[in-house]
Order: structure tokens, then C-alpha cells, then sequence
């Protein structure tokens, strides 16, 4: 009798990291995300990869995943605003958000990445 498979195509898997002398260091977990791309987590255990992997699969369902190396800040504040704030806060709290952005932040850090931004960055604001 065959065994059957436990996890289905495509959900990715865990394999061990090892350093050169040949001892396992972590372990890394992959996995396709919603833009088709293959994605990688980490973790010290095989168990903790996995969850992490659960958890990365867990937001794209929900929609939470962005592509950091593309991203600049301006486009980041900008989806915040409109899909994070709007509906939570009071209308002046939003417009008041708005405008920081607008006036302070874009100008001085909004055409830098996501993935390029250091607190130096955010220390000069």
C-alpha cells in the first residue's frame, strides 16, 4: 500500500540550511506566493519554519503580502491610508494622517524603497 502524501502539490516544503562543515545551522521553508513568485522563511527548527511558513501563506490569503523591493514609502503610506486608516479613525484623525504624509514625509523619504529604508532615514524626519 502506497503512502499517501502530506501536503498537497505546491504548498512547498522544509529543508535543512548547514553551514560548510556541514552542520545544520536552521532550517528554510518555501512556498509560491500569490504573484506566483517563490517566497522563503526561516527558522531554528523545522517546526518553527513550518509555522512561519503557515503564517506567510495565513496573510497572503488576507492580502497582507507586498513586494518590498518595488514598493517605495509614498505607494506603502498611501495603501495604508486608504485601506488601513480611512475606516477606523475619526475623518479629522484621517485627514490630519493625510497631511502629515502629504506635507512631511513623501517629500523628504517617499521615493525611497520600502526595502532601502533605514532608521537614518527615518531619524532625519
Amino acid at each position: 500500500m502506497a503512502r499517501k502524501k502530506g501536503r498537497g502539490n505546491g504548498d512547498g516544503d522544509v529543508w535543512p540550511r548547514k553551514n560548510k562543515e556541514g552542520k545544520v545551522i536552521g532550517y528554510r521553508a518555501s512556498y509560491f506566493g500569490p504573484d506566483g513568485k517563490r517566497r522563503y522563511v526561516s527558522g531554528k527548527t523545522k517546526e518553527e519554519a513550518r509555522a512561519k511558513k503557515r503564517q506567510a501563506l495565513a496573510d497572503a490569503d488576507r492580502g497582507l503580502v507586498f513586494d518590498a523591493g518595488t514598493l517605495t514609502v509614498e505607494e506603502y503610506l498611501s495603501r495604508w491610508l486608504a485601506d488601513s486608516v480611512r475606516d477606523t479613525v475619526r475623518s479629522t484623525t484621517f485627514e490630519r494622517y493625510e497631511q502629515i504624509t502629504r506635507k512631511h514625509i513623501v517629500p523628504e523619504i517617499g521615493r525611497v524603497k520600502i526595502k532601502a529604508l533605514t532608521p537614518a532615514h527615518v531619524r532625519g524626519l
